[in-house]
């Protein structure tokens, strides 16, 4: 917990009389220190302050029904500042050791207070101690200087100008409970500012205007005084000069509310004409420790007044002029100067009282700009000299003196005359002509003449330019000027020649004339490029700039300004600023969309009729790594023949990337199965490192990943299947009989038809590779045409009935044969059958089994009939055929239902008979004597 010091919180409490009660009597009001154990004397300002704040009480009342506590501390205090205890500042039980009786509850402290003011403090409801909250307290956010207060729901924060315009204050109500204790304690905490603003300026430059006339210690008011929002000695104090030029400083004064203002003191001198303005830096200073500064820019302006007078720089001017001269012509001008600006330097320029009127008559004076000029023709009897006094008078001012000596010179013989007589259009002795006037347009007539008419005159034309000066016959003394060739604006605007004329005693005189060429819509706009190649990257942002188009005219005015225009062929995603040229494009290019565009751009001139000129613009769109990898399909499936030799290629995988360069190259990997296949990372060739078995496993799946070459780079991947395709490698492999060596008795008794046993074999191919035909080959015993086999189902079965001279051992040569393509395989099994009653001689048949057979192959095929996918029969023997195959069917039905019928009557007969089905398998290594056996029909069953 934080304690306050001394200086930083104080503490003041009132109690309030009440009516009556029967709560315990309270100590005597008290003022004491921030500190919760030290009571000291409260101050008469204090006390005043109170009084003001907390209104009437009764410091002799014994009973108290309310309360009110007083206590300040500073702005800006962190959380957990002890402010003060009410409990003890109250002189509650719990306070200097007291305790409430063990039958009463303890004591509890309750913020009635609900408002804004409640968040900057914290109560705690036990021990009725007032701490900082969190939220740090401001006391410029809190109190804004005035005589009122603002209330935030039951909890008020005041500022008053008394008993100190520094108060700021935050009230709280605090309940006290149980009901023996109860009041309702009034809170008052005073905010006391601490120096935590700097001075500032309301505006970073102030300006002052001055005369120039200003009296030492002239006071001017800065009308931009800094604020500050601290009080008292933390507000702003004084005011200072960065530099004040040794003729200004600053003073302060204050009025009755405490404001302080700035008045800037004139110390020395000034004048404008020496210095015009002064710029420096106001500081402002707070009271605070440590001061807090502010500044503002001080400009300092000297106004003019009327403090100077036109002067002359000479008093007197020498001038010739000769008899002859023209009316017009200049004299000379005379030139007063002003020290002073504006109003205060305008001069004017008049004759003296004492200047003679036929000189005034004679010589005209131009009272703005002071030139003297003549305006009448110089008489033989004229004066020749003239003495003219020009004043230069100012505004309040004596006027500035000069005097003008003009001296005529006195001509016996005239110069010739210059009379000219204009065709084209002039103005003031400026001829206009327009640009592109066809050759040999005149401009004007001169009449060439002596006025004395004693001289001959001749004539030129003197000065640059397309111009000529010829004789116009039959006239004499007639002149006409006219082009040469076409006039351009473009190469030259303005044209001075001059008509010269003199006769034979040598005087001379010319006639300048002023030739404005006019301008004219004669050139077409030219940019700058004809073929404006750009680039920008794809997915560039909306509006992005691509660049600025630019096109001269040479014509002036309205025909020279240039507007900007797309082509009909610009697509309409492309702006052009008609005014500033710049090209934009309003939406993301795509370069795998487009990659080049090419449209022109047009350049309109304002004249009419508007002329314009064409340039192409070529954009290219640069890649970027925007798309990833992306296979033909997602899924590949290749079939392989088994027995596919090592690195030999499976199939392709074909993948492509929109993007261009280094981001469009395609690496391929596989991401399983790596230890088997390869891929070709150029050519998307999927191989096998070994040879593939169907047997082994019939198909693998894979997953190619598809990288590109971006920077970061993108990627994909896809799926293949590789099927293995069976090949015929592998032959039947019997299960059944398991030895060559095996044999099977069978009864003599066995009825034909009876199956008396089987020959059983697979083969690991598939498909028609796997499809088994069995046949028998070889055969060998008393009656080997007895027994056949099925050559679908490898069954074996007793097709005529067992006599007495049928006895014996029959061998059997199974063939077993697959129906592979291009080789059928097959393997061979031999089949012994021993027909007899029993098993008499063991060995004897195990000995004829030893023995090789002598069996002769038959070379006959097994016929498997597999049903055709087409039938094609000839339309005039169907009905033969109908009929035929109807008989047959009904005969074999009623064939195959009396066999089924007898063969079930034979089976139930025989279930007694267990020694009839017997299977024996032993070695044929004897031999039996047929001929001893009794050759007559017996039954046999097959095992």
């Amino acid at each position: 917990m934080l304690q306050m010091p001394h200086s930083l919180l104080e503490v003041a409490v009132e109690e309030t009389v009440g009516s009556g009660g029967s709560l315990p009597p309270a100590s005597p009001p008290s003022l004491t220190p921030a500190p919760p154990h030290t009571p000291v004397p409260f101050s008469p300002q204090h006390l005043l302050l109170f009084l003001l704040f907390v209104g009437p009480f009764n410091c002799f009342a014994s009973y108290s029904r309310a309360t009110e506590l007083f206590y300040s501390l500073n702005e800006g205090l962190p959380a957990g500042v002890l402010i003060g205890s009410l409990a003890r500042d109250l002189r509650l039980p719990t306070a200097g050791g007291q305790r409430p009786a063990a039958s009463q509850p303890p004591l509890s402290f309750t913020l009635a207070s609900h408002g804004l003011g409640v968040q900057y403090v914290h109560l705690d409801n036990r021990s009725g101690e007032l701490h900082t909250s969190a939220v740090e307290i401001d006391r410029e956010a809190l109190c804004v200087e005035s005589s009122g207060a603002t209330v935030f729901e039951g909890a008020a924060v005041v500022s008053s100008s008394s008993p100190s315009s520094e108060s700021c204050l935050l009230l709280l109500d605090v309940l006290v409970l149980p009901q023996e204790y109860f009041r309702l304690v009034k809170v008052k905490i005073a905010i006391r500012d601490v120096n935590d603003n700097a001075p500032r300026f309301p505006v970073p430059h102030i300006h002052l205007s001055v005369p120039e006339n200003a009296p030492v210690n002239t006071r001017l008011a800065i009308e931009h005084p800094a604020l500050d929002p601290d009080v008292g000695t933390n507000g702003v104090q004084t005011y200072r000069l960065r530099d004040n030029y040794g003729v200004f400083t600053l003073d302060v004064e204050e009025n009755e509310s405490g404001e302080r203002t700035p008045y800037l003191i004139v110390m020395g001198a000034l004048d404008r004409e020496t210095r015009e303005e002064y710029v420096t830096v106001i500081i402002a200073e707070d009271g605070g420790i440590p001061p807090l500064v502010g500044s503002a820019t001080l400009t300092i302006g000297i106004s003019d007044i009327n403090d100077n007078c036109p002067q002359f720089s000479d008093s007197q001017l020498n001038v010739t002029l000769y008899g002859n001269s023209s009316l017009g012509t200049r004299v000379t001008t005379v030139h007063a100067v002003d020290m002073d600006l504006g109003s205060n330097a305008q001069i004017t320029y008049s004759y003296s009282q004492k200047v003679p009127q036929p000189s005034r008559d004679l010589f005209h004076l131009d009272e703005s700009t002071g030139t003297i000029s003549l305006s009448n023709k110089v008489d033989g009897d004229a004066p020749r000299l003239h003495r003219l006094i020009i004043l230069g008078n100012g505004p309040g001012c004596i006027p500035a003196v000069i005097t003008v000596l003009v001296t005529i010179i006195k001509v016996m013989m005239r110069p010739p005359e210059i009379v000219p007589r204009f065709i084209a259009n002039e103005a003031e002795g400026v001829v206009y002509l327009k640009e592109l006037e066809p050759i040999n347009t005149p401009i004007a007539f001169f009449t060439i003449k002596d006025p004395d008419e004693k001289y001959k005159v001749n004539c030129h034309l003197d000065g640059d330019g397309p111009f000529r000066l010829q004789p116009y016959k039959p006239y004499n003394n007639e002149y006409l000027l006219e082009t040469t060739k076409p006039l351009d604006y473009e190469t030259q605007q303005l044209y001075e020649i001059s008509v010269v004329a003199w006769n034979s005693e040598g005087f001379r005189v010319n006639k300048i004339i002023k030739v404005q060429v006019l301008d004219d819509n004669d050139n077409s706009p030219v940019f700058s490029q004809q073929l404006v190649e750009l680039s920008i990257e794809e997915n560039n942002v909306p509006n992005a700039f691509l660049t600025k188009l630019h096109a001269t005219d040479a014509d002036s005015g309205e025909r020279g300004q240039v507007s900007y225009f797309l082509g009909p062929d610009a697509p309409s995603y492309f702006s052009l600023d008609k005014t500033t040229g710049v090209l934009t494009v309003s939406t993301q290019l795509d370069r795998e969309e487009k990659e080049k565009y090419r449209y022109t751009v047009k350049a309109v001139d304002s004249g009419f009729p508007p002329r314009e000129s064409i340039a192409t613009v070529t954009i290219t769109v640069l890649d970027k790594n925007d798309n990833s990898p992306r296979f033909i399909n997602k899924d590949f499936s290749f079939f392989v023949p088994e027995n596919f030799p090592g690195f030999g290629e499976i199939g392709v995988i074909s993948v492509t990337d929109a993007d261009a360069g280094q981001n469009g190259w395609v690496a391929l990997s596989v991401l399983n199965g790596s230890d088997i296949f390869v891929i070709d990372t150029g050519k998307g060739v999927l191989r096998a490192k070994v040879s593939l078995d169907r047997e082994q496993q019939s198909s693998y799946v894979l997953w190619i990943e598809a990288v590109d070459g971006g920077d970061p780079a993108l990627s994909s991947t896809a799926k293949i299947t590789i099927l293995l395709l069976d090949i015929n490698d592998n032959p039947p492999l019997v299960l059944f009989p398991q030895s060559n060596m095996s044999y099977l008795l069978v009864l003599p008794s066995t009825l034909p038809g009876s199956p008396i046993t089987e020959v059983y074999a697979v083969d690991k191919d598939t498909g028609m590779n796997a499809v088994i035909a069995y046949s028998i080959i070889g055969r060998r015993g008393p009656r080997p045409e007895s027994f056949r086999i099925d050559p679908k189902t490898g069954n074996i079965t007793l097709e005529e009935s067992l006599m007495q001279n049928d006895y014996g051992l029959y061998r059997l040569l199974v063939k077993v044969s697959d129906h592979g393509y291009p080789e059928p395989l097959h393997s061979t099994v031999m089949v012994n059958l021993f027909v007899n009653d029993t098993v008499s001689n063991e060995s004897y048949i195990e000995s004829l089994l030893r023995k090789e057979p002598d069996i002769s192959i038959e070379e006959k095929q097994p016929q498997i009939s597999i049903e055709p996918t087409h039938k094609k029969m000839e339309s005039a023997s169907c009905m033969p055929t109908l009929v035929a195959l109807s008989i047959i069917s009904l005969g074999s039905i009623a064939l195959v239902t009396g066999m089924g019928i007898y063969i079930c009557l034979r089976k139930g007969k025989k279930h007694h008979r267990a020694d009839e089905n017997l299977e024996v398998q032993i070695p044929l290594n004897g031999r039996i004597n047929l001929h001893m056996l009794e050759k007559k029909p017996m039954e046999i069953s097959n095992i």
